[in-house]
């Protein structure tokens, strides 16, 4: 049987005995789920997940700042990063994910073209952020962009990526 990319980061998180937190916005818990859904006992690695949609739940549940969401907006490199410090910090997770998007219909600007991602990853006190524009449908945009985390977090839990 083929394994899936969620079924194979949930493998790795487990053989690595790694801890792992999410923080969404555009795929609203897909990424989440996408681990979840493996049947390999996952709750030893999967900690928590947040769906914060909307800018106040961002600056609730994740401590986004007010001042980085009005000035960069929701959809930025700053505020994917603030999301996952703030969802690593709540968690204390070896590994933590973000994302935030414009996934559409609607909601792109001139400077902010549909499909745009942010994706932020916290590797044990290492941030990256992966800035993609996927093409599509909205839920095709949303799926494009979980297998791409996914393809993102696999790369880095691959023992021979360390």
């Amino acid at each position: 049987m083929i394994e899936t990319r969620g079924e194979m980061a949930a493998r790795l998180l487990i053989e690595e005995k790694l801890t792992i937190s999410t923080a969404e916005s555009l795929t609203g818990g897909m990424l989440a789920s996408a681990i979840i859904d493996s049947k390999l006992g996952i709750s030893t690695s999967f900690k928590e997940g947040y769906i914060t949609y909307s800018n106040e739940a961002k600056i609730r549940d994740l401590g986004v700042s007010k001042k980085t969401l009005e000035g960069y907006g929701a959809v930025s490199e700053e505020t994917a990063r603030e999301m996952v410090v703030g969802v690593q910090g709540k968690s204390h997770t070896d590994i933590a994910v973000s994302t935030t998007g414009i996934a559409g219909p609607g909601g792109d600007t001139a400077t902010k073209p549909l499909g745009l991602t942010y994706i932020a990853i916290w590797n044990r006190g290492q941030i990256k952020v992966y800035c993609e524009v996927f093409q599509g449908d909205r839920n095709e945009i949303r799926k494009a962009v979980v297998n791409y985390a996914l393809d993102r977090l696999i790369t880095i839990l691959k023992p021979e990526s360390k």
